[in-house]
């Protein structure tokens, strides 16, 4: 056998490791490649009630104290045009949690309650939704809820039915309580309303439930939620039941009387401190560069001439409660360390129906093939993608069955009306004519460029008509409409 020189075996030898440990570097790179792309992110959706655009400092406020608001939008990005589907409760959070339109889901009003659901109500979100809840869930999410509401009280219309692993709060609007109902029960449906109660996934813990600790206790919650399921995926839907509804808002010890803006403010201050507790922990834990943190409102605020309802919607013009752009648009920040570019402001046109499909493509969920939904994923403007632009060529704004306004590109068309019952603009037994409003430059709506612009009027008149053959309008169904859930009477 022929002898091999030493050092030639030793050439052999230390090539064989060299490309032993490329390909070992190779194999550990991809692993570490595959499991960042299978890591999803944690998700917190915080939804106030009743918050106004001009409510928080990053939006102009300057009687709150919301330093953690302040801090949180400039770590991540402001929406200045983010919109609701609805000025009042339960069709804002269908839409939130559907994708879609109030009206589409069968949400938008009732025979028995109106446009918002009442206690003891038949009506409920139908269970053949698909929810945001169920769409996370499937993909591996821990889900909870913690907080208002608002979208059906009896048992089959509950979180826990709806792709909620657990619930954590109240049914419905912290105003809807005993002494309330005494006053309106009657006039809207005859029935006695219960004490507020505070539940516990399908069990009452206590009622009446302490409103002035709901922010305190609902944010402790929340912090546990996070400590529990760091390890693996979770989605937490906060919809904070403070401001609050037409009664005086509430606050912990902390908090209350400290304000510079009574009860209200009182309220907002104790929003930031709950927001930044949040922060804190994702911080704390390590979770923060792997967790997107909307925080966002209900509708805008109803501004009444109560001396505890002082919110504001300023420099937007119009209350909560109606088709005003003060009460479609509210303050909206998105944080994600590393991911949604700090400081930055986007005044694109996007709405909570976009929160539906952008989460599910972050969770690598598959969204429901059989049913049309309204939102569009818009991770290209949280992002801060430089070519983003809004995906909507016309949004609309419904006062419940009622079509009033479409807006397309920075235009905002009130459509003349017959009759209404609720208006921002028109007053009853007056003429109507259109109103269009350039509401990226005019925030107060003061300006109506009608007559200026009848092309556009004519354009958006179109996109109106195509609403109301799909979602529907006063005295008129829409194709595409689905069925509100109901509790069939025995």
């Amino acid at each position: 056998m022929e002898h091999v020189p030493t050092s030639f075996s030793l050439h052999c030898c230390i090539r064989s490791l060299q490309i032993f440990w490329l390909l070992l570097s190779f194999v550990c790179v991809c692993l570490l490649q595959a499991s960042a792309q299978s890591q999803l992110p944690n998700i917190v959706l915080i939804v106030c009630d009743n918050l106004g655009f001009g409510d928080i400092e990053p939006f102009g406020s300057t009687v709150h104290r919301t330093p953690h608001l302040t801090r949180m939008a400039s770590e991540g990005c402001k929406l200045t045009h983010f919109c609701v589907t609805a000025g009042v409760c339960t069709p804002s959070r269908a839409s939130i949690l559907t994708g879609c339109y109030s009206q589409r889901v069968g949400m938008h009003a009732n025979p028995r309650d109106g446009r918002v659901l009442r206690p003891l109500s038949p009506y409920g979100l139908n269970l053949d939704e698909v929810t945001l809840a169920e769409v996370l869930k499937q993909a591996g999410y821990a889900t909870t809820i913690i907080g208002k509401w608002h979208l059906g009280d009896q048992p089959q219309f509950l979180p826990t039915r709806q792709g909620f692993d657990s619930f954590f709060g109240i049914p419905y609007s912290d105003d809807m309580t005993r002494d309330v109902g005494q006053q309106l029960g009657e006039r809207y449906d005859g029935s006695q309303w219960p004490p507020l109660p505070l539940m516990e996934n399908e069990s009452v813990l206590e009622a009446p439930t302490d409103r002035n600790l709901l922010t305190k206790r609902c944010t402790e919650r929340a912090l546990a939620f996070i400590e529990q399921h760091q390890k693996q995926p979770f989605f937490i839907y906060f919809p904070q039941p403070m401001p609050g509804s037409t009664a005086a808002p509430f606050a912990s010890p902390r908090f209350r009387g400290k304000s510079k803006n009574g009860p209200w403010g009182d309220a907002v201050e104790e929003l930031s401190w709950s927001t930044g507790a949040i922060l804190d922990k994702l911080v704390e834990l390590k979770l923060d560069d792997q967790t997107l943190v909307l925080f966002t409102s209900d509708n805008g605020a109803p501004m009444g001439k109560h001396p505890t309802r002082r919110g504001s919607n300023a420099p937007l013009f119009g209350p909560g409660y109606t088709t005003a752009e003060g009460a479609f648009r509210v303050p909206t920040i998105a944080w994600w360390p590393g991911a949604v570019p700090a400081g930055s402001v986007s005044s694109e046109l996007v709405t909570t129906m976009d929160l539906l499909p952008t989460f599910a493509q972050l969770a690598k969920a598959e969204l429901p093939q059989d049913r049309v939904i309204d939102g569009h994923d818009i991770r290209s403007i949280l992002f801060g993608h430089p070519n983003a632009r809004s995906p909507y060529e016309a949004f609309y704004y419904y006062e419940g069955e009622q079509l009033q306004a479409v807006r397309s590109g920075p235009w905002k068309l009130f459509l003349p009306l017959e009759s209404f019952s609720n208006h921002p603009h028109f007053r009853r037994g007056e003429p109507t004519a259109p109103l269009l409003f350039h509401v990226v430059d005019d925030f107060g709506s003061e300006r109506n460029l009608a007559a200026k612009h009848p092309d556009i009027v004519e354009r958006l008149t179109t996109l109106a008509e195509t609403a109301r053959a799909d979602l529907g309008d006063l005295g008129r169904a829409g194709q595409g409409q689905r069925p509100v859930g109901t509790v069939l009477a025995r």
